[in-house]
């Protein structure tokens, strides 16, 4: 039995290997990935392209426009005077905000009256609106605070009679909030899952194609032998890509890796059975490599949105939310950054591996009996 698992493990290895572009897309496609991830998939929102639009032009608006600019969030790169000028950096994307002081700001500041700060927001991108209106309410609320302070010093000589409720906030794992030790541990989810995908669906897709699928069916080898020889390869490689992934971002992007590179191999492992199921199961339904590569982007794209990934849970649908709990990358999403940030041990995690480990069992054993009804 060994000898025949062996003969097929080392025609996989042949095979795949042989051609330097398969090498490319194996081991340097995962490496590019995080980099790109690394370097530009980033949720922090710094260096705000402005426009500064001042018709009172006093030192009031000045010092509120100092106070956007010095926070680090607000670039101010145009400074306008007239409305068509405005509307067109919008229109062309040139500017994410508009700061518009009306003429009189400086009256409503030091009169009784409410003076009012107008900002323009490009809602195309709505989540950077969003973010890019909290810091601004922030920057004002602080603004304002400073004004009544300075006021109540010169009028009664005291500021304590505006009580102020400080927030200390502390973010436990991401102590800067740093967006990419969010994603690159996604990475390496993404990296397994469609790599093994692919190379498992389009392997035994390759062997009907080229009819040599027949010639293994009438060897000695028994159907799961086949399999097993088929599957491990892909297993080695998908465990490699892993090793890279990890290596890169923890040297490069200094994400931080808490818990247990072992538990890390481990899980991957376990997820692997996932993964090299259901590429086995879409192997078996296609009888062209393009059908393979279109059943396995049907498959993937679903499965990455409603993983976590790139969109919250809990803000989805109920019903959605229910679908999500079918999905194994996002057990493993859990896991993986538990490990990375959390420092998670084997006491925490064992709930989403166990839920791992019988997807895995189940899904490669219906598709080991399709396989077999097909090679039959």
């Amino acid at each position: 039995m060994f000898e025949r698992i062996k003969a097929i493990l080392i025609k996989e290895f042949k095979q795949v290997l042989r051609d330097p572009r398969m090498r490319i897309t194996i081991f340097l496609a995962p490496l590019i990935q995080v980099l790109v991830f690394g370097f530009a998939a980033t949720t922090d929102v710094n260096n705000i392209p402005t426009a500064i639009y001042d018709l009172d032009n006093t030192r009031q608006s000045r010092d509120v426009i100092r106070a956007f600019t010095s926070s680090g969030y607000f670039d101010a790169k145009y400074y306008i005077y007239d409305d068509r000028r405005q509307r067109e950096l919008i229109d062309q994307s040139n500017v994410n905000v508009v700061i518009r002081f009306n003429r009189g700001f400086a009256e409503d500041v030091q009169g009784k009256g409410k003076a009012q700060v107008q900002l323009i927001l490009d809602g195309t991108d709505s989540n950077t609106a969003a973010i890019i209106l909290g810091y601004s309410n922030t920057i004002m609320s602080r603004y304002s605070y400073k004004l009544m302070a300075q006021r109540a010093m010169i009028t009664l000589k005291r500021v304590d009679i505006f009580p102020q409720i400080g927030l200390r906030d502390r973010a436990w794992f991401n102590g800067n909030l740093e967006s990419r030790y969010f994603y690159i541990p996604g990475v390496i989810a993404l990296v397994v899952t469609i790599m093994t995908l692919v190379l498992t669906s389009m392997s035994i897709v390759r062997e009907k194609e080229i009819g040599t699928m027949e010639q293994l069916i009438v060897s000695p080898i028994k159907p799961y032998e086949l399999i097993l020889g088929k599957l491990a390869p892909f297993a080695v490689m998908a465990l490699i890509d892993v090793v890279l992934v990890t290596i890169i971002g923890v040297a490069l992007f200094h994400v931080p890796i808490r818990g247990s590179l072992l538990l890390l191999l481990g899980a991957s492992m376990i997820y692997l059975m996932t993964s090299l199921g259901v590429g086995l199961f879409i192997s078996t339904l296609c009888s062209t490599q393009q059908e393979a590569m279109m059943s396995v982007f049907l498959f993937f794209f679903p499965a990455n949105l409603l993983s976590g990934f790139m969109f919250p849970i809990f803000n989805m649908p109920q019903f959605v939310q229910y679908l999500t709990y079918l999905n194994p990358l996002r057990y493993y999403l859990v896991i993986l950054r538990g490990i990375f940030l959390k420092g998670n041990g084997i006491d925490i995690l064992w709930p989403p591996i166990l839920v791992l480990f019988v997807m895995g069992v189940a899904i490669l054993w219906l598709s080991s009996l399709r396989f077999r009804k097909t090679i039959g």
